[in-house]
C-alpha cells in the first residue's frame, strides 16, 4: 500500500511538521551541549558543563515522553 506524499496532501503536511519538530529538538540539544561546553571553559569547572548537558537531556526526555503520553 503506497501513501501519496505529494506536497499538498495531509500526510505530507503531517510528516513535514513531525520532521521539523524532530529537527528542532536535535538542534536544541546540540545548542545546549555547546553552551555547556562554553560555560565550562569560561567558568573553569567541568561540573557546570556536565550539569547543563544533563539538564538538557532531562528536559528533552520529559518533552518526548510527555508528547507520547498525550496521544
Amino acid at each position: 500500500m503506497a501513501t501519496d506524499l505529494s506536497p499538498g496532501t495531509p500526510d505530507a503536511t503531517r510528516l513535514r511538521s513531525t520532521n521539523v519538530r524532530t529537527g528542532l529538538s536535535v538542534l536544541a540539544i546540540a545548542v545546549l551541549f555547546f553552551v555547556g561546553v562554553i560555560a565550562a571553559q569560561v567558568f573553569g569547572d567541568a561540573m557546570i558543563g556536565m550539569s547543563v548537558v544533563g539538564i538538557a537531556v532531562l528536559v528533552f526526555l520529559v518533552f518526548a515522553i510527555g508528547r507520547n503520553l498525550r496521544r
